[in-house]
């Protein structure tokens, strides 16, 4: 057992069809995931390994056994029928993503293997986004960008997203900021593709229902001359979360609990699928915040199955044509997990580890100096609406410094023209204002990872935080006596209106 659990299914099959021959996990581009009718546990529960009984033949294509959803992307992706966990295969990769932290390393490794006079394999699937070390005077961080635009205009990189005044953002018409949120908002994320990054948040993508890890300079130096890497393939986890969203949790409370219960060490190499009506009543941009910390579980990648939902995001940011998969009514998971969503409080990870897990209630009495809303988790445009939505609720004036970072130069748009809704017209950043906010800076992946010393909100004290990052290790952003507590947008922006640590009913409701 994965997890202590007050019920659990006894299957040891687990894509195992009920009686009336309908698998209650079949996930199908024009069927709704449909959940088993037992009663769901308000803790989340594991199921027993499978056995390794014969599978039955899939009813899709030329695949001859069931697979998962990651497994059929690694299939079409290695051009090999019919893959099983723990295999060794050359993946053909889709797009290969880069930033100014690690592609300066990576591109070092492809001039000294292929050559300086080596060309990428594709300039148009190499995607190159400067976004951590941005509005610094470090000369260093600024250093990485101009290599980074050197080899884009010598390699005619087709997606380079540069920027060159750090004195004004907006000056910077190619610009964009975070790069995982970049990525979607730019058309690069697309169902059933390989995308490889060198950032650990790269599974962002698995929102979308493609294969989307993170990768080391090694690796990716070796992508850029081939499009190639080798991959194993991982074992899935399956998580069906089930029930209506109480209106004071966001997705950052779902995957605090998944990590809380299964550990930072839960997943290792493992793929995370998320699957059921709760999952299926998720905006994109929450999914996303799902997926993008399955690494802190130590996940391979995360991957939700694509739907209207998603086909609805793309149309506008793609003309890529594309093919989503799903995972085969009789797939073998390595484990099950089960949530009843609606039993759920909002939840932090206390320091320093984010399965650090605690109900905001029972942190009530931590005093807290500050309060961060940002990152690739937690900067989005529905992560600062969600907060605005508290302090207009409160009415109040925020009691600690609180820093507003938006991921991307059209969040940062959104924050000054979208109006929030039940507001009466008015915007994120006039109620931001009226709050007594600090004003929304430029965007980038700011304190998040700590960064040079006159980087924007970094902790350069001993102070406690409240944060929508993802990660609370000693010194990730900034001071190695920092205390972050991580938390929703709605869990941060409530406890900066009391200076403690918040449950976000206190003001919703």
């Amino acid at each position: 057992m994965a997890a202590a659990a007050s019920s659990a299914i006894s299957s040891p099959f687990l894509g195992q069809k009920d009686a009336g021959g309908v698998s209650p996990f079949f996930a199908h581009p024009s069927t709704s995931i449909k959940i088993s009718h037992k009663k769901l546990s308000t803790n989340i529960v594991s199921v027993m390994t499978p056995q390794q009984s014969e599978r039955k033949p899939s009813a899709t294509g030329s695949v001859k056994t069931a697979m998962t959803m990651t497994e059929k992307i690694f299939s079409r992706a290695s051009e090999k029928s019919q893959l099983s966990p723990g295999e060794n295969v050359w993946v053909n990769v889709d797009v290969l993503m880069t930033h100014d932290v690690c592609g300066p390393g990576s591109i070092g490794i492809f001039k000294k293997e292929f050559g300086d006079d080596a060309k990428v394999w594709d300039r148009e699937k190499v995607v190159i986004i400067p976004d951590h070390y941005i509005f610094t005077a470090d000369e260093r961080a600024n250093r990485n960008v101009d290599i980074l635009r050197d080899f884009s205009h010598e390699q005619g990189i087709k997606y380079f997203y540069d920027i060159k005044d750090l004195s004004n953002f907006k000056a910077n018409p190619d610009y964009k900021g975070v790069c995982h949120v970049a990525l979607a908002q730019e058309g690069h994320c697309r169902p059933g593709e390989v995308l490889l990054g060198t950032d650990s948040h790269t599974c962002t993508a698995g929102a979308f229902g493609q294969f989307a890890t993170g990768i080391g300079n090694t690796d990716a130096g070796f992508v850029l001359g081939t499009g190639k890497a080798l991959l194993k393939v991982p074992p899935t986890l399956r998580f069906v979360l089930d029930g209506e969203m109480p209106d004071y949790l966001l997705a950052k409370d779902l995957i605090l609990q998944i990590i809380g219960e299964i550990s930072v060490s839960g997943a290792t190499y493992k793929a995370m699928e998320f699957v059921g009506t709760t999952i299926e009543s998720l905006t994109m941009e929450e999914r996303m915040t799902l997926c993008n910390m399955v690494v802190e579980a130590g996940g391979k990648n995360g991957i939700v199955p694509a739907d209207a939902t998603t086909y609805k995001y793309l149309e506008d940011k793609t003309s890529v044509p594309y093919e989503p998969v799903y995972s085969d009514d009789q797939a073998r998971f390595l484990a099950e997990y089960r949530i009843d969503v609606s039993k759920l409080e909002p939840l932090v990870a206390k320091p320093h580890s984010p399965d650090n897990r605690a109900t905001a209630r029972e942190c009530k009495d931590v005093k807290i100096d500050r309060v961060y809303i940002g990152s690739c988790t937690g900067g989005k445009t529905e992560d600062f609406l969600a907060a605005a939505k508290v302090f207009l609720a409160s009415g109040e004036k925020v009691k600690v410094p609180t820093f507003l970072v938006p991921a991307t130069q059209k969040v940062w748009m959104d924050i000054y023209t979208l109006p929030v809704p039940g507001a009466g017209g008015k915007t994120c950043s006039q109620i931001f204002e009226a709050a007594g906010c600090d004003t929304p800076t430029s965007p980038s992946c700011g304190a998040c990872l700590g960064g040079p010393k006159d980087t924007y909100a970094r902790i350069n004290e001993p102070q406690v935080c409240v944060s929508t990052t993802n990660r609370n290790f000693p010194g990730r952003m900034g001071h190695k006596d920092g205390q972050i507590y991580l938390a929703s947008p709605y869990t941060a922006a409530a406890s900066a209106l009391t200076g403690f640590v918040t449950d976000p009913r206190d003001f919703m409701h």
